[in-house]
């Protein structure tokens, strides 16, 4: 199984507090991973690592066997890495089309979100700020799906959602893996539909891992 992106001995530090401790984390690619733990367990500072968008005290973060460590986050976002956090994940100023036009080809239809998520569908003239958190969310993770990137960072894209609509983004999402596309999830547990599309389980525990394996090792039920 060969790895996509992967983290080793990464340290990183939010001023005094050091939030991962020498972390050794490595992605397979064209597969789901996902990461495990509860609030303040470093799920979403592996993410940001990952992505650029915090950088690293010590370590490096190795993207297809080449160290990225000193690689900015638009170029990373350039070479096909999409990362998309837990807030703010959408332009709040501009209309679902717009966002949804900023990763399509050029002249394609926006009402293409059907596709993903079809809710989306009448709220297309709407600003994305005036959107429900779930709805938000459907926004964001349809923008990820639909754009060209290889590799998918997501932080809980199933917050605010419908227990039917996560589900059914978790199936998306094991169908983007399914493909060819390295898809990466934060999440605080792991659900069964999300169970069932997954590969690698990393569970961490105040900035560390504790736990890697298969999915159907992981000794949480949820």
């Amino acid at each position: 199984m060969s790895v996509e992106i992967a983290l080793r001995h990464a340290r990183v530090r939010y001023g005094p507090l050091e939030a991962l401790h020498g972390v050794d984390l490595a992605v397979p690619a064209a597969r789901l991973t996902v990461l495990l733990g509860r609030n303040g367990a470093g799920r979403t500072t592996v993410l940001r690592a990952l992505a650029g968008t915090v950088p690293l005290t010590a370590g490096r973060v190795e993207w297809r066997g080449a160290d990225a460590t000193r690689l900015p986050a638009h170029a990373r976002a350039l070479r096909g890495l999409m990362f998309v956090p837990d807030q703010r994940a959408v332009f709040a100023s501009l209309t679902v089309a717009e966002n949804l036009a900023l990763v399509l080809p050029p002249g394609a239809d926006p009402g293409r979100a059907a596709e993903v998520h079809p809710p989306l569908r009448p709220l297309l003239g709407r600003r994305a700020g005036t959107l429900s958190g779930g709805e938000q969310r459907m926004l964001a993770l349809s923008r990820a799906l639909l754009s060209p990137a290889g590799l998918l960072l997501l932080d809980e894209p199933a917050q605010g959602m419908s227990p039917a609509t996560a589900a059914r983004t978790y199936a998306l999402l094991g169908e983007a893996a399914r493909r060819g596309r390295t898809v990466v999830v934060a999440e605080q547990s792991l659900q069964p539909e999300l169970r069932a599309v997954t590969t690698v389980v990393y569970g961490l525990r105040r900035g560390a891992v504790e736990f890697s394996g298969e999915a159907s090792e992981w000794p949480h039920p949820r």
